[in-house]
């Protein structure tokens, strides 16, 4: 009589704790990620990163996908692949714009070193400068 009487508080609890469960589950794996995510963002470094793992989850995440086409599962699971690739193209991208950007950067500096050091090659009459 009294496991009936509490059903009005059980019942949105037990839905609530679900909800929370499956978030967690979906988001919970992004986690990880977003205190690097700033990190590489704010020093313009990604050297400590590893694109690998991006592939890695990449691939597991999209068999994931095309395992639930044959075989469905909860979909909690697979919510958390579509939010994992999503998660994994930021990186990527992220850590291929700070990549590009420092190489870019090194470049540059290694052109201007040496134009500095010989002196113009259009200009034969001018003396080099100094940087």
């Amino acid at each position: 009589m009294e496991a009936e009487g509490l059903d009005w508080l059980l019942v949105p609890l037990h839905r609530l704790a679900s909800w929370g469960a499956a978030g967690a589950m979906v988001f919970g794996g992004v986690v990880p990620y977003i205190p690097q995510y700033r990190d590489i963002r704010r020093t313009q470094n990604a050297e400590g990163f590893s694109v690998y793992v991006c592939l890695v989850l990449l691939v597991a995440n999209i068999l994931r996908i095309l395992f639930w086409f044959g075989r469905r599962f909860e979909s909690p699971l697979l919510w958390q692949s579509v939010v994992m690739i999503s998660t994994m193209l930021l990186m990527l991208k992220l850590c291929t714009e700070v990549r590009v950007a420092n190489e870019l950067n090194i470049k540059r500096r290694s052109f201007a070193a040496r134009w500095c050091s010989c002196g113009p090659a259009v200009m034969p009459s001018r003396r080099p400068t100094s940087c």
